[in-house]
């Protein structure tokens, strides 16, 4: 799947579920799948470098997405795939990353 179409499917994703409470469900339908592509979930995907998502630190999470969302940590990617991310967004999906055991 090529970056554009990841970003048009998040987008579209983001634009489906929005709450106010953190909702690890609304996190999954966010960002599961999009995610999940390259980080996998509990293993990274194949041949990917980049690290698993499920179980890690809330806090963590948090501070990376906002980092990337606010490009004061570079990552052409992950720049364009959290730009668009409001803080209501952050909040579910970390709220399903740090819950996924």
């Amino acid at each position: 799947m090529k970056i554009t179409q990841l970003i048009v499917l998040l987008a579209g994703l983001l634009a489906f579920a929005s709450s106010q409470a953190a909702s690890p469900y609304a996190g999954q339908v966010k960002a599961g799948e999009v995610c999940a592509q390259c980080h996998g979930m509990k293993q990274p995907g194949v041949g990917s470098p980049f690290p698993p998502l499920a179980g890690r630190d809330a806090n963590y999470l948090k501070t990376a997405l906002k980092q990337y969302r606010d490009k004061t940590r570079v990552s052409e990617l992950m720049n364009n795939i959290a730009g668009s991310l409001s803080d209501s967004d952050i909040n579910d999906i970390v709220s399903y990353y740090s819950n996924v055991h």
